[in-house]
């Protein structure tokens, strides 16, 4: 069979499939199907292997012979209900191919669907239904990346995990996704995943012969009835890795559209946490909500009783001794429902963290429950990831969630594959390592190019906390740097903390959601600059490393022939700085100018720019 490829809708993006190519030995010794994928003329995937093992069979692709193969093309456009961007072009060309085993004793068949964007590229399996019917068993997805020599990926392990930058052929096994690869050539590539409801967590090992390729590593079998999608095995590509950043679209188009129609209850917005579980102490961040431009105040673990205890009964508040007892002069006091009401008078919502325990006993009383209540979302925690049977469990659990209008917050070890296009009251999740670790500053720098292109994160930005390992500029530049429709922005943090000082005018500001997002300048845990736009305005993030560094802002973003009003948070190394050590500069800019830029070690700039 003569190899099939497809174009990316500009040109530069080849995928070529093939039959038994001189690939090497796979699981199966032998030749079989195979993808390979360029960029320019460059490889950025060399021929990889494609294969599937289910329980009691031969292996599904060395004996495989084409039937027949579709290509269509792709050009629409929709509008999210919120995002990075408030249109998303769906853009590319696909490839269905027909299989069906060579042997006189073969019956089974398969399907493969590849689609080359100019963003990137993806693939998925379909098993199509069976004359005898049945159940399946998928014990291994043996999905192949071979890489070119000379790569680099950027592995991480256990998902709040650090970053490594390490020779592809140097990974552990059990790899992290999403993996950048930085490519001699300068280009850079993203593997992720999407469209994941109900299959077992993707992570990638050397499983293989050659030491430049990674091979998917399920964790565990997957239980499927034909006809079956797998989900999307993705890559996108940049040409910068500032890029892996903007084409992140790609893995919302991979999912489906939106289950509902009503989606007037959404409402994303910025939020901080209660952090002594009373009353009193919710009525009085209700009232910083208020003056300060908040949407929500949350409680978390704590209120109704040990997380991790699974007698602890989270329809009622029972408050954690453990807790209660750090927290010298606590009344005991805390009365969820007045506390809702009185944020309801307010207009400010209140969210609840549920640990997976209380979840997994109790969700079908829970929803109801705090829906009488008042409450308006739900943090899930701890949940449990990886096999089959969790994957199913925590998308019902979502799905559910929306049937009783509670927003989701999904945190520890949970990261996005695009669902929230489908689901889009899945506000945000963790699968980051945020400021509950006070990560270094060159870890936040990695962030943009490592987690992000799979989605957003909440990272619960922290800003008096004397813990954290960066400049309060930085933590207001983090603001603006990391995408999250639920963003924290208080969370070690009470309201007495804030004394007038006139940098927090941002955050009151500062949208969570966005018409527009550019990444202006970066590197891979060195720097990062990034600016949104909602309506009018713009906003701009910039951080550092440990280095400090002299950048600048070129504004020719902005819109021709407007004036904008500048509002400009550096960081303050004189000896007069104030005790967050940021300064505040406010002048009228347009974009023929330029904004120098002076970073501290450890630093950031966060700019807000208002159309006059």
């Amino acid at each position: 069979m003569k190899p099939i490829s497809i174009d990316s809708p500009n040109g530069r993006l080849k995928l070529t499939f093939g039959l038994y190519g001189a690939i090497g030995a796979g699981e199966s010794g032998s030749r079989g199907l195979y993808y390979r994928l360029e960029l320019d003329g460059n490889p950025l995937l060399l021929d990889s292997r494609l294969e599937l093992a289910f329980q009691d069979e031969p292996l599904l692709g060395p004996e495989l012979e084409l039937l027949e193969h579709r290509i269509e093309t792709c050009d629409r456009s929709w509008q999210p209900l919120y995002g990075e961007r408030s249109t998303i072009r769906d853009r590319c060309t696909e490839l269905r191919v027909s299989l069906r085993e060579r042997r006189e004793a073969g019956t089974r068949r398969l399907a493969l669907d590849f689609r080359v964007y100019d963003e990137g590229a993806a693939l998925r399996y379909h098993i199509p239904a069976r004359e005898e019917g049945g159940a399946l068993t998928l014990l291994r997805e043996y999905t192949q990346f071979r890489f070119p020599a000379g790569c680099f990926g950027y592995e991480e392990h256990g998902t709040e995990g650090e970053y490594a930058k390490k020779p592809i052929g140097e990974i552990a096994d059990h790899c992290e996704w999403p993996l950048t690869v930085q490519y001699p050539t300068g280009s850079y590539g993203c593997i992720t995943e999407a469209r994941m409801f109900d299959y077992s967590r993707m992570l990638l090992s050397r499983r293989a012969k050659s030491a430049d390729t990674l091979v998917t590593d399920l964790t565990g079998p997957v239980r499927l009835s034909p006809p079956y999608d797998t989900p999307w095995r993705v890559m996108i590509v940049g040409d910068t890795p500032g890029q892996l950043l903007e084409h992140n679209d790609l893995v919302l188009n991979l999912n489906p559209p939106c289950e509902f129609d009503d989606v007037s209850w959404i409402r994303p917005g910025k939020a901080i946490r209660e952090v002594t579980l009373s009353t009193r102490g919710g009525k009085t961040c209700v009232d910083f909500a208020v003056e300060r431009g908040l949407d929500y105040i949350a409680y978390d673990a704590g209120w109704y009783g040990r997380e991790h205890d699974y007698t602890s009964d989270a329809t009622r508040v029972s408050l954690d001794p453990d807790r209660i007892a750090l927290m010298p002069g606590h009344d005991g006091l805390l009365d969820i429902p007045e506390v809702v009401r009185y944020a309801e008078s307010k207009g400010i919502g209140v969210f609840l963290y549920v640990n997976h325990k209380a979840l997994e006993r109790q969700l079908d009383q829970l929803l109801p429950l705090y829906r009488s209540w008042g409450v308006k979302g739900i943090k899930f925690g701890f949940v449990e990831t990886g096999p089959q049977l969790w994957t199913v469990w925590l998308h019902e659990a979502v799905r559910k969630c929306a049937q009783y209008q509670l927003l989701v917050d999904i945190h520890d070890f949970y990261r996005p594959t695009g669902i929230t296009r489908t689901y889009p009251h899945l506000l945000t999740q963790e699968g980051i390592r945020g400021n509950e670790h006070m990560p270094t500053a060159r870890h936040n720098a990695t962030l943009p190019f490592t987690r992000f292109p799979a989605g957003a994160g909440d990272a619960t930005i922290c800003y008096y906390d004397r813990r954290i390992r960066t400049t309060h500029a930085h933590q207001l530049a983090m603001s603006i740097i990391v995408y999250s429709p639920l963003q924290f922005l208080f969370w070690y943090d009470k309201p007495s903390a804030y004394e007038g000082e006139p940098e927090i005018e941002l955050f009151r500001h500062l949208p969570v959601v966005w018409d527009d997002t550019k990444v202006l300048d970066g590197e891979i845990g060195e720097f990062a600059t990034i600016a949104r736009r909602s309506g009018e305005t713009w906003f701009v993030g910039a951080i550092t490393n440990e280095d400090r560094r002299d950048k600048s802002v070129a504004l020719a973003f902005l819109q021709p022939g407007r004036m904008y009003e500048a509002f400009i948070c550096t960081d303050d190394l004189s000896e007069t700085a104030s005790r967050t050590g940021v300064k505040v500069d406010r002048s009228v800019v347009t974009c023929a100018d330029t904004l120098p830029l002076v970073l501290a070690a450890s630093g950031g700039c966060a700019i807000w720019l208002r159309a006059k």
